[in-house]
């Protein structure tokens, strides 16, 4: 499973992630830095990215045209990247669930 961060999540989320998360990828690495969503889905789902955002435009877009992509919807406000990375890390194997599922399109992570 590969994880594609939005502008509003740190780049250097990739490294320290890359063991669980091998192939991830940020927008700003993709030429998408400033990029509109529509460009960012896209791409999520033409390369078979999860999303991960803190925006909830990705949410309601997600409920509205389904999936692929599926999107990781980080709900912590504005927080550290650490916490991200300890987000995604505990959550794993509920991810690892959430990416079998083939109803779900969005997962909250707290």
């Amino acid at each position: 499973m590969k994880l594609l961060f939005d502008q509003h999540l740190s780049h250097k989320l990739i490294a320290l992630v890359a063991d669980l998360y091998p192939a991830s990828e940020h927008v700003r690495n993709r030429g998408l830095k400033d990029a509109d969503d529509d460009e960012v889905w896209a791409l999520a789902q033409r390369e078979h990215f999860f999303l991960v955002t803190k925006d909830e435009d990705f949410h309601a877009r997600s409920v509205v045209r389904g999936h692929p992509p599926k999107v990781l919807w980080v709900r912590s406000g504005n927080c550290a990247t650490e916490l991200v990375e300890t987000l995604l890390r505990k959550n794993f194997d509920e991810i690892e669930k959430f990416a079998a599922d083939l109803d779900a399109g969005f997962m909250t992570l707290y």
